[in-house]
């Protein structure tokens, strides 16, 4: 499985939305340099009040561009970047992914450690969406529609039209849930 990068953005503040940039650069270990959440403990503001020590594995966001069509169908109209994530793909099945497996972008290593949960945020930036990206599928199992997180676990820098392959974890693969 191959994809490409569509976009990539960061934001040196913890906001809901990223500024698209020419290239992220990231660090082993760290995640997206510049970016607010990048670091080895857990930034993210609500996780780090229970636990800063706790490893952060939320250093990466990556969410597919086949997202942003279908919202599009559903009528809300949501640019990359817009949902908070770093790097946006197409042609990457990534909610299907299991834990664990390893994504080469651009010259850099991402490793999948789960799937974003998206919280009341997304109403307040578009008011319905939360239902549109957290939704119950026919067997009635909750869907997480935002994309997955990952740790870097190769430095390099990405940008747009960069080339996404995939390499799975051996089996038996770990389905992902919410980190």
């Amino acid at each position: 499985m191959e994809g490409t990068v569509v976009a990539v953005h960061r934001s040196p503040v913890h906001a809901f939305s990223k500024e698209p940039v020419e290239a992220i650069r990231i660090v082993e270990g760290v995640g997206v340099e510049g970016d607010a959440h990048a670091g080895a403990a857990v930034k993210h503001r609500s996780r780090a009040a229970r636990n800063a020590t706790a490893p952060n594995l939320r250093q990466v966001h990556l969410i597919h561009a086949e997202l942003f069509d279908l919202l599009r169908d559903l009528g809300h109209d949501v640019a990359p970047g817009e949902l908070g994530e770093n790097i946006t793909t197409r042609g990457v099945d990534l909610l299907s992914l299991p834990a664990g497996t390893r994504l080469t972008i651009g010259d850099a290593e991402v490793t999948v450690t789960g799937l974003r949960n998206p919280c009341w945020q997304i109403d307040d930036f578009q008011q319905g969406l939360l239902k549109k990206v957290l939704r119950k599928n026919a067997e009635g199992a909750v869907e997480r529609l935002t994309g997955v997180m990952a740790t870097a676990t190769g430095s390099g820098t990405v940008a747009a039209g960069d080339w996404v392959s995939v390499d799975l974890p051996a089996p038996p693969h770990v389905p992902l849930a919410p980190v």
